[in-house]
């Protein structure tokens, strides 16, 4: 069916504001990806899973202009050790960068590589496979545009985490990044992420996890309020692998984060997190859709959102058990907190299930500080604005314990706290 007129030029407006890059391991697979979005188009409010969340800052040919921001505190993982690349505005920064060598791992950057390389069998495919039944044609913008990001190989278990920093400083920069992670049999990687990018960010990673293979992945996205971010995250996992991952989101104009999760090996084990706070006009959007395609697999989506002064969160998330996928445990809870009556929670939780040996269950919240809470915590002393901040990391901690790490679960609550006394004394 031909696109409507309207989204059919935005979308070639927004293509012409780039070149196809030529040549390389990655051009049939980039050339797939444009022919998907010319036949999807950019995404409109109408489109069913874009009608909480407006596009048009995203899909413009030109990023929105956004300050960057001075922050006052150490780089969150810092005191960690970990091997850390650094892109600034969407451009590696070699110097800042340690050198891309670790046992167990082989990095590598996009832009370079023989014809022949393993990231082709990998490059474009996790996403076009996450592009059904739900189109997401921002991702294959990336695809067909990202000329940077990187190759990761895990062939062992890897001695440290690899930390990726984003940099922000040019106000209107607008970057694409891709990754590609490769996880072999019985290997193991964490990876961190943190920083706000750039003035309008768009990223995919895929990531294939082989059997008995782990991948943990943990993310802060950064203070830079006015920036704008649209990040996808495309995983399929054998026999006996496991997947986590959890993002903390403080501040962005807007922020959506999506996930796409193929469990295609028995016993396999998923688990999506968040927790973002956010005032104003903070909008943030988490879309997440999981499906089970094999037997004893076990999914957890847990999305915390604290919300005050008008700010606006969004979950849509979906549970697919195929026919064969018996005893599937798929878990799902989306809950926000919200500070005053100016905010707004909106939630789209699905099931869709096809199997009947399963256990699974969706749930989704939205409330108040408990008075009674707050009254217990003042009678006893704690004035109240701590007493609120108190019950405010306690709502998050569900999301947060998602991590495995004691040492990065500390890393996350320590950045809660100051965000929450940062907004207390202003």
């Amino acid at each position: 069916m031909a696109l409507p007129q309207q989204k059919l030029d935005a979308t070639e407006a927004r293509i012409a504001a780039h070149q196809l890059p030529q040549g390389g391991w990655s051009a049939a697979a980039r050339t797939d990806a444009l022919a998907r979005l010319r036949a999807m188009g950019l995404p409109h409010p109408r489109d069913e899973y874009w009608k909480y969340t407006r596009p048009e800052t995203l899909t413009a040919p030109e990023a929105p202009a956004a300050a960057s921001f001075k922050a006052d505190e150490a780089p969150i993982f810092g005191d960690i050790d970990r091997l850390t690349i650094v892109f600034r505005d969407g451009v590696f920064d070699a110097e800042a960068s340690d050198a891309l060598e670790m046992e167990g791992v082989s990095i590598e950057r996009l832009d370079g590589g023989p014809d022949i390389h393993w990231a082709r069998d990998i490059y474009g495919t996790l996403e076009a496979n996450g592009q059904s039944p739900v189109e997401r044609p921002l991702a294959a913008l990336n695809t067909a545009f990202a000329t940077d990001g990187l190759l990761i190989h895990v062939t062992g278990k890897a001695a440290k985490p690899i930390s990726v920093v984003y940099v922000h400083e040019a106000e209107t920069s607008d970057a694409m990044l891709h990754h590609v992670v490769k996880v072999d049999a019985g290997a193991e990687l964490t990876l961190l992420e943190n920083g706000p990018a750039a003035a309008r960010f768009n990223k995919v990673m895929e990531v294939d996890v082989a059997d008995t293979g782990a991948f943990h992945h943990i993310r802060a996205q950064g203070r830079d309020h006015e920036r704008r971010a649209a990040t996808h995250i495309f995983a399929r996992l054998g026999q006996e692998s496991v997947f986590k991952t959890f993002t903390l989101t403080v501040n962005g104009v807007l922020t959506r984060n999506e996930c796409v999760i193929e469990l295609t090996g028995d016993d396999a084990v998923a688990h999506v997190a968040g927790a973002c706070l956010g005032d104003n006009d903070f909008h943030h959007d988490d879309t997440v859709f999981i499906t089970h395609d094999a037997v004893n697999c076990e999914s957890r989506q847990v999305f915390k959102k604290v919300l005050r002064n008008g700010a606006k969160g969004v979950f849509q998330g979906k549970i697919l058990v195929k026919p064969d996928a018996q005893k599937t445990d798929g878990y799902q809870i989306s809950q926000s907190l919200l500070l005053d009556d100016d905010s707004q929670f909106l939630a789209k939780p699905e099931l869709e299930i096809y199997a009947d040996d399963v256990a699974c269950s969706h749930g989704s919240t939205s409330g108040a500080i408990d008075d009674d809470s707050l009254f217990y915590l003042r009678a006893r002393g704690v004035p109240r604005g701590i007493a609120e901040d108190l019950m405010t990391i306690a709502f998050i901690a569900e999301a947060v314990q998602e991590i495995e790490d004691e040492r990065l679960q500390e890393e996350i609550v320590g950045r809660v706290e100051g965000w929450l006394t940062r907004r207390r004394d202003a």
